[in-house]
């Protein structure tokens, strides 16, 4: 009975910022339809290579055959770098193409199709949208376990951020939760037109797998690891299951999933930034 009170607590906590991002939810489903249109396929090639075009971008083919989005389009990458785990990816499928596993060939498909038809600024505003319902900023009051691992593991992240930025975020007990500056708004808005539109791709998906654009952004500035990142996003759950146990294979399974798929989106944003430093240095390795 305990165990559901405090379910149920956490519920109640979260009712509000969950009315706020039901909207919000509606874009990332309808991306996520897109790009698991069809979950597996056999495999239909035996050698997959990479070839640049005249105008400088990276084309990937399978066999004889270019690749292609799902809206058509020839498939092209901006850099030899990103073409070369684009094609690890396809050559890594066995007898079966389990698309659902390849998450940087995914979100190529969604920069190059941009299937919702969004421009640069609405997806820095929709970014944006996050830190209203950010995970590390919202907490609990009870249990005072749970309290002081909030305040220990996440302030440390927050105050960072608002140091590295510039702005104020804090955080809140209440379900209205932080009053977000709009002085800090500004900051973020002008650090994020520093990406470009691939860049912006990447990092909105890292921000939809955490739940977070503090966690997503010290993650994307190293300083934090995925599975640092990827441990506070979900805090909360592992408080409650060190406390009442969990079913140990299903936990595994989703934790090593969602590292999987925060790791390729931050590894995404760094191969299409423009900084070539990380790029030269996957090709050396």
């Amino acid at each position: 009975m305990l165990r559901c009170i405090v379910r149920l607590q956490s519920q109640v906590g979260n009712a509000f910022s969950l009315s706020k991002v039901c909207l919000r939810n509606q874009h990332y489903e309808c991306v996520a339809r897109y790009s698991a249109a069809t979950a597996e396929r056999k495999r239909f090639y035996q050698d997959v290579s990479i070839s640049q075009s005249e105008g400088g971008l990276y084309e990937i083919n399978l066999d004889q055959r270019k690749l292609k989005t799902p809206g058509g389009k020839l498939f092209t990458v901006p850099n030899e770098a990103l073409a070369i785990a684009v094609a690890t990816e396809w050559d890594a499928q066995r007898d079966t193409l389990k698309f659902y596993t390849m998450h940087l060939t995914t979100l190529c498909n969604t920069a190059l199709d941009n299937p919702t038809q969004r421009s640069k600024e609405q997806m820095i505003t929709a970014a944006l949208k996050f830190l209203e319902t950010d995970t590390i900023c919202y907490r609990v009051d009870e249990p005072h376990g749970l309290v002081e691992l909030q305040k220990n593991e996440w302030d440390p992240v927050l105050q960072w951020i608002e140091k590295r930025y510039n702005v104020a975020i804090g955080s809140s007990a209440s379900i209205l939760g932080p009053e977000i500056p709009e002085a800090t708004k500004d900051n973020l808005r002008q650090h994020l037109k520093s990406y470009n539109f691939w860049s912006l791709t990447g990092l909105e998906y890292v921000i939809t797998q955490l739940k977070s654009i503090v966690l997503s952004l010290g993650m994307i500035d190293r300083h934090l690891s995925v599975e640092q990142a990827v441990l506070l996003s979900r805090l909360e759950e592992e408080y409650q299951i060190r406390r009442w146990g969990n079913v140990e294979w299903a936990h595994d399974y989703d934790m090593y999933e969602l590292r999987a798929r925060t790791a390729a989106g931050a590894l995404f944003v760094h191969l299409t930034s423009e900084s070539s430093t990380v790029k030269h240095k996957l090709l050396q390795d």
